[in-house]
């Protein structure tokens, strides 16, 4: 094994990056950590995703605690602690935190990339929203340098 790349976190650490991350994001696996194979994310899912495809990524997604609500394709789901979900490349999903407490996730991408366009989504801040909500148009400025396009609804 390579020494250069071990990584070893306590519980509450996480990875740096080109900026700091809310606590909601930590990092624990960078793609360069991994020589680009995945990233790895614990995330507190406070708001809604809106609709979106991931054209180069697979997405997983485990439930760590909290309700999770997923919706994939034509189907919704209602994910629990311990409830794992794939989401392929090409599926168009939305996730949103369920009832109570925001859900806590771990969220790995493959290939990696995942947290370079958190930081890029935390550094553009409030211009990505619109009336609070996540825009999917504002979203689509920097999505595609990441392979990801969000839904844009017709005016």
């Amino acid at each position: 094994m390579p020494h250069d790349r071990f990584v070893l976190l306590d519980q509450g650490e996480a990875r740096p990056g080109r900026i700091p991350l809310p606590p909601a994001f930590s990092v624990k696996a960078t793609t360069g950590d991994t020589e680009g194979r995945f990233s790895l994310l614990e995330v507190v899912l406070a708001r809604e995703i809106p609709r979106h495809t991931h054209h180069v990524a697979d997405e997983s997604v485990y439930v760590l605690d909290g309700e999770l609500l997923v919706d994939a394709g034509d189907h919704s789901h209602a994910l629990t602690a311990g409830q794992f979900v794939l989401l392929p490349r090409g599926v168009p999903h939305a996730l949103r935190p369920g009832a109570g407490r925001p859900p806590r996730v771990l969220q790995i991408s493959s290939p990696g990339g995942w947290e370079c366009f958190v930081e890029d989504m935390i550094e553009a801040g409030p211009r990505l929203t619109l009336d609070g909500r996540l825009d999917p148009a504002r979203l689509n400025r920097i999505a595609g340098r990441h392979g990801i396009s969000y839904e844009e609804t017709a005016p």
